[in-house]
């Protein structure tokens, strides 16, 4: 599929699936505290996204189909954890809520990580340097620049800082469909890859482990845990390469 840039208009379609997901994760984490279960996050979503007028870009996505519509992957779950009625939050956890939406035929994609009450000063320190880096990945969208910058921009403050990158898991476009050319990686040589240009809007997507890099799919076929049990953190955000700079659709 070719990668398919878009218009202003377009633009702005995106802003507005985008803002819709800011909304239901921002009601996701006021809502993730001690004896919730993940279930209860997935139902409080899918509550919202009706009350938006919105479609899940989740739920029976893929194969096999997946059965919510958001993740919630705690503590050494790096991605796509499945919402369960027997996962109970407790404080100390850390929750990545990973949500996606359309709206008019237009995907929005975006995800967090939350403590759950009081956490650790590593697992503070972990999510700090997944976010940090997420930024300066953002910082790197602009028009002239490569692909292999967004990846560098991320891989470059965790390593330093003695984290992992997940290599298995990348970024991606997104547009009319929530996977979208090109392949996004959290790792790279910088002035490699793809130039990017006005009109591309990607997702990128930082998952980092505290310990190495391997994950492993458990059962379900989604749930994916780091094989040495560390603690993983994981935001994302949909941009917008503009000539005026990157804006973040899913920032409200």
């Amino acid at each position: 599929m070719a990668i398919q840039l878009k218009s202003a208009v377009e633009i702005a379609k995106l802003r507005e699936a985008n803002l819709i997901v800011a909304d239901v994760l921002d009601h996701l984490e006021a809502a993730s505290k001690p004896g919730v279960s993940t279930w209860e996050l997935n139902e409080i979503a899918s509550q919202r996204l009706r009350a938006l007028k919105a479609d899940s870009a989740f739920l029976n996505y893929g194969y096999p189909p997946y059965p919510a519509v958001v993740c919630t992957s705690v503590n050494d779950v790096v991605v796509h954890g499945v919402p369960r009625k027997d996962v109970v939050l407790k404080e100390g956890d850390i929750l990545s809520i990973d949500f996606g939406a359309f709206k008019d035929g237009w995907c929005g994609d975006s995800a967090r990580t939350v403590p759950i009450g009081p956490v650790s000063s590593k697992a503070r320190a972990l999510m700090d340097a997944t976010r940090e880096s997420l930024e300066r990945a953002i910082a790197a969208c602009v028009p002239g620049n490569r692909l292999g910058d967004i990846g560098y921009a991320v891989q470059s403050h965790v390593e330093r800082l003695g984290y992992s990158v997940v290599k298995q898991f990348v970024g991606h476009g997104i547009g009319r469909a929530m996977h979208e050319e090109p392949h996004v990686p959290n790792y790279g040589d910088a002035g490699k890859g793809r130039r990017l240009s006005a009109g591309l809007v990607v997702a990128i997507e930082p998952m980092v482990n505290a310990g190495g890099p391997e994950v492993a799919i458990e059962d379900d076929g989604w749930t994916a845990v780091t094989k040495d049990g560390s603690l993983s953190a994981h935001f994302e955000h949909s941009v917008a390469i503009t000539d005026d700079g990157p804006v973040v659709l899913s920032r409200a």
